[in-house]
């Protein structure tokens, strides 16, 4: 199946991007792999509350739909590796937003931000554009 091929029924913008990136732990995955790759264990020790199965299942998800890249290396015991795909890092700008958006929601509500997501510095940001 081609990637994104299942989103066919949908005619709305928002609602394929939500389809794509919509999953519980989905944007987490995508923040954290931006400008980096990573293992499943280091996936799972940064987002602790997701349980084995529940981030398996949102990787093949997000492979499945292109936004990310799975390597698998013939070595035992087996290493897999994560990283984003050029569509995954074209989903920066609106994984920011949503940042930016929350931080400023928290902030109104009396809330510190408290989560494994850390805004990336202005440098890093203008380097990819």
């Amino acid at each position: 199946m081609q990637p994104g091929a299942h989103l066919g029924k949908y005619n709305c913008p928002v609602e394929s991007t939500l389809s794509l990136i919509g999953g519980k732990y989905k944007s987490l995955i995508l923040w954290h792999l931006v400008d980096q790759t990573l293992r499943f264990s280091e996936l799972h020790r940064i987002i602790p509350q997701a349980t084995p199965k529940m981030l398996t299942q949102q990787l093949r998800e997000l492979e499945r739909d292109g936004l990310l890249i799975r390597k698998v290396y013939p070595v035992v015991p087996p290493k897999v590796e994560y990283s984003l795909s050029s569509l995954g890092e074209s989903i920066r700008p609106i994984l920011e937003a949503m940042y930016d958006w929350g931080t400023d929601y928290l902030k109104e509500k009396g809330l510190a931000v408290n989560c494994s997501m850390k805004r990336y510095p202005e440098d890093k940001i203008s380097e990819k554009l």
